[in-house]
C-alpha cells in the first residue's frame, strides 16, 4: 500500500458574527499553521459564517485526506451530528476530540483570571455557553473541577444557555457566602454573542477575558490543536487500509 499523503488540518470553529471573535480564532488557525508547515491548513465553520464544512472540504484536493479539528470546547450536537453530516459525503475524513476537557484550557482559564483579583478568598464562577447535549456539559463540568484543582477553591458553573443553574443565579449564589468578590472565568473560545451575554448577567462580578481575543494565542492552544490533529492521524491510516483491502465497502468516520 502506498504511503498516505499528509492529511490537512481543517479547524471547523462555530462561527460568530463578531468582527473580533473572527479575529481572534483566525490567528489560531494562523498560529497552528505557522507551527505545521508541510500541513495544509483550512479554516472553516459549522454555523454562521462562510465557508461552511461542505464548502471547506470542496476547497481540498478531492484525494486529499482530511482532519477535521473541531475549534469547539466540547463535544455537543456540532460535533456528534453536524459535523459527521457535513462530511459524510467524502472519503478520506476523520473528525478529531473537541479542544475540552484538557488540563491545559484550565491552566488557560487561570491565566485569564489571574489579573482580576489576586484575593485568594473571592469565590469563581466559570461562564460556559451550554448545550442541549448534557454530555457537553459534563465536559464543561470536567474542566470546571480541573480549574478549581488548579486554583485551589471552589468553581460553581454558570451556564449561559440550555442547562442550569444559568450564569446570573450562580453567580448570585456564588455571593452569598464569599468574604470577597465573586469572578468569572471565562471558558469561552473568543469575543461574540455569549462573552457579552457573560458580562450583562455577571453584574458588577469582573468577567476575565476569553480563551482568545486580541493578543497572541497562547502556545497551549495552539498545542491542544496540533495535538488533536496528530492524535487522529492513525484513525485515517486505519480508513486508507480498510478502503485498499475491502474495495467498495463503506466506511464509517
Amino acid at each position: 500500500m502506498e504511503p498516505m499523503t499528509t492529511p490537512a488540518l481543517l479547524a471547523i470553529s462555530h462561527g460568530t458574527s463578531s468582527p473580533e471573535g473572527q479575529a481572534a480564532v483566525a490567528a489560531l488557525v494562523d498560529a497552528v499553521a505557522a507551527r505545521l508547515p508541510d500541513v495544509t491548513v483550512w479554516l472553516g465553520h459549522v454555523d454562521v459564517q462562510q465557508p461552511d464544512v461542505a464548502a471547506s472540504l470542496d476547497a481540498l484536493p478531492d484525494d486529499q485526506p482530511v482532519v477535521i479539528v473541531p475549534l469547539l470546547l466540547s463535544a455537543g450536537y456540532h460535533v456528534r451530528v453536524d459535523l459527521k453530516k457535513q462530511s459524510a459525503g467524502r472519503d478520506g475524513v476523520t473528525i478529531a476530540k473537541a479542544l475540552g476537557p484538557d488540563p491545559r484550557l484550565a491552566e488557560q482559564l487561570a491565566t485569564r483570571l489571574a489579573p482580576l483579583d489576586p484575593d485568594p478568598a473571592s469565590a469563581v464562577v466559570l461562564a460556559v455557553a451550554g448545550s442541549s447535549d448534557d454530555r457537553a456539559n459534563d465536559d464543561c463540568r470536567a474542566v470546571g473541577a480541573l480549574l478549581a484543582e488548579r486554583l485551589g477553591r471552589p468553581v460553581e458553573v454558570g451556564f449561559l444557555a440550555a442547562a442550569e443553574p444559568r450564569l446570573g443565579a450562580a453567580v448570585a449564589s456564588a455571593r452569598e457566602p464569599a468574604a470577597g468578590r465573586v469572578l468569572v472565568a471565562n471558558y469561552l473560545l473568543a469575543p461574540g454573542y455569549f462573552h457579552d451575554l457573560a458580562a450583562r448577567v455577571s453584574g458588577d462580578s469582573p468577567v476575565a477575558r476569553p480563551l482568545l481575543d486580541d493578543d497572541e494565542p497562547a502556545a497551549s492552544l495552539v498545542d491542544i490543536v496540533v495535538d488533536r490533529y496528530r492524535s487522529a492521524i492513525p484513525t485515517l491510516r486505519a480508513l486508507s487500509w480498510t478502503r485498499s483491502d475491502n474495495p467498495g465497502q463503506p466506511q464509517p468516520l
